[in-house]
């Protein structure tokens, strides 16, 4: 096994330095990006370009010094291999379309998302200095998108349907997470060093809805992905501070969480591995403030591997470009004592 820092500290080897990556870490903030984004009509066929999306994806290691490249793509793609029209307005976000009853889906076939994988090889074909990191979006958090139909202010709908129409939801719940279980199988199967699970809509349910119609669901994705697998699985959760004690209970290597978690007191009460969790906000504010926020954070870590520093949630497109080299710089010098 390649002795990239990320595993290292994902295996609690001895380590020099917290290893450091950020979510949406390639992105408009970019001029680099802007430019080859300007090379294709739609955001989707931006991510199915292959060329491109290579190019994406190995941004952030030439211009910021990360140390994990994850893949570009988006994690609504495999709803379109379901038959989902799924479309990206400017300034609107995604917009997803179909009938509305569950035996309107295809069955899905993984090999309707093969550019995801040919990424992911040429990714690792164009560099061996850190590991790859391939991702996609939890069940329920693509559920909600699906009943929603794009992005929502408080999900009313999708909890509606939930607690009034459980049978329907825990069908399409089932459906989704042998669908997220095929897609990450392939990712790891072309060469993925690490799976990141992203559920972003987790923080608009409470606790017990969260452990009734959500938990089960990721807790055998995750098992039935570890049992199979080797490779290292980060479940990046909103709502951290409400749900922690519940996830640790999954067989997750990493647990990702938002700034809503105290990391020197979670890092005391659970022996996974940690990841996290800067509030993004933070590189609105001067350079100074930037870098004392990093170190703060740093500083608080309680371990000295077993560590993964990344934000709270992902970079915006109007942050600035310098300030997140800055905090990539800034955790790059901290050594632990």
């Amino acid at each position: 096994m390649k002795n990239y820092l990320l595993l290292r500290a994902i295996r609690k080897d001895p380590i020099e330095r917290f290893p450091v990556w950020l979510m949406r870490q390639a992105g408009r903030y970019m001029r680099e990006y802007r430019d080859l984004r300007a090379r294709e009509e739609d955001f989707l066929s931006f991510c199915k370009n292959v060329d491109l999306a290579v190019e994406v994806s190995l941004l952030p290691l030439r211009l910021l010094g990360v140390d994990a490249v994850i893949i570009f793509s988006d994690i609504l793609v495999p709803l379109e291999a379901l038959g989902v029209k799924v479309e990206f307005l400017e300034g609107e976000g995604p917009r997803l379309e179909w009938g509305g009853r569950i035996s309107d889906l295809k069955k899905y076939d993984p090999q309707e998302n093969a550019y995801v994988y040919e990424i992911i090889r040429r990714v690792k074909k164009a560099q061996d200095e850190v590991p790859v990191i391939g991702f996609a979006g939890a069940p329920f958090t693509l559920l909600s998108y699906l009943i929603e139909g794009g992005a929502s202010r408080d999900f009313r709908k999708t909890k509606v349907f939930m607690w009034e129409r459980e049978f329907d939801f825990n069908r399409l719940m089932e459906m989704l997470t042998d669908v997220v279980y095929q897609y990450l199988s392939r990712q790891i199967e072309a060469g993925a060093d690490m799976v990141q699970v992203f559920d972003s809509w987790a923080l608009h349910l409470g606790r017990s809805d969260y452990e009734e119609f959500v938990l089960p669901y990721v807790s055998e994705l995750i098992e039935k992905l570890k049992e199979r697998f080797d490779t290292p699985v980060s479940y990046f959760f909103r709502g951290s501070s409400s749900f922690i004690d519940l996830v640790r209970e999954t067989k997750a290597d990493v647990l990702s969480v938002d700034w809503s978690v105290d990391l020197s007191l979670e890092a005391l009460r659970t022996d996974k591995v940690l990841q996290g969790n800067l509030e993004p906000t933070v590189l609105y504010a001067k350079e100074d403030t930037v870098k004392f926020k990093t170190l703060e954070l740093l500083r608080s870590i309680p371990r000295k591997t077993g560590y993964v520093f990344n934000l709270g949630h992902g970079l915006a497109p109007d942050m600035d470009f310098d300030k997140v080299k800055l905090l990539v710089e800034t955790v790059k010098n901290y050594r632990i004592n």
